[in-house]
């Protein structure tokens, strides 16, 4: 079964070849913290700190339309003098909003892909000091074992309780559940 929503940082490889290739069905959300260090990098330092709150203002949004809003904001205020940035962001802007489709619980876990880059993060820094002194099996030892200490400090997602309405594609809108019509 296609899993309903990916988040991930905008790598193509995952986009185009993995995630196309098994799953055509599957709905991209792109991380908001990548997107955000993306844009900014496209400003002036002197201005960033306004845009970073102008773009907090898009994905902070309590609806769609909100949202729409403060992007239109963004792009008008933003893309007259710096418009790489507006057009990283208009390029993305279905994908950087799809989260208001899901259960509102689950939107601070499906805006970025960091959870499960910080779950990672401790196996690249221990298998990058250790590079050619394990032999492969004692590296994959040694990757299972920081996993399974990461797992230890894992909590439950919010809004747990929603997976099987998302299963039974009940509809979402702006976070809220919508009522099916009688047949």
């Amino acid at each position: 079964m296609a899993p309903d929503l990916a988040i991930g940082d905008g790598a193509l490889g995952f986009w185009a070849a993995a995630l196309r290739q098994v799953f055509g069905t599957t709905r991209e959300q792109r991380c908001w913290v990548h997107k955000t260090g993306n844009v900014l990098n496209a400003i002036p330092k002197s201005v960033q700190a306004k845009a970073k709150g102008h773009l907090h203002d898009i994905w902070q949004a309590e609806t769609r339309i909100d949202a729409d809003a403060a992007f239109n904001f963004f792009i008008e205020t933003y893309g007259v003098k710096y418009d790489k940035a507006a057009a990283k962001m208009v390029k993305d802007r279905d994908v950087l909003l799809s989260f208001h489709d899901f259960p509102a619980e689950h939107w601070k876990h499906i805006r970025t892909s960091n959870p499960i880059e910080s779950t990672f993060a401790s196996v690249r820094h221990r298998t990058g000091k250790t590079k050619g002194c394990l032999s492969r099996k004692s590296g994959l030892a040694m990757t299972f074992r920081l996993l399974m200490s990461a797992l230890a400090k894992w909590r439950k997602p919010d809004g747990t309780t929603r997976l099987p309405e998302i299963i039974q594609r009940i509809e979402f809108r702006d976070g809220i559940k919508q009522l099916q019509a009688a047949a």
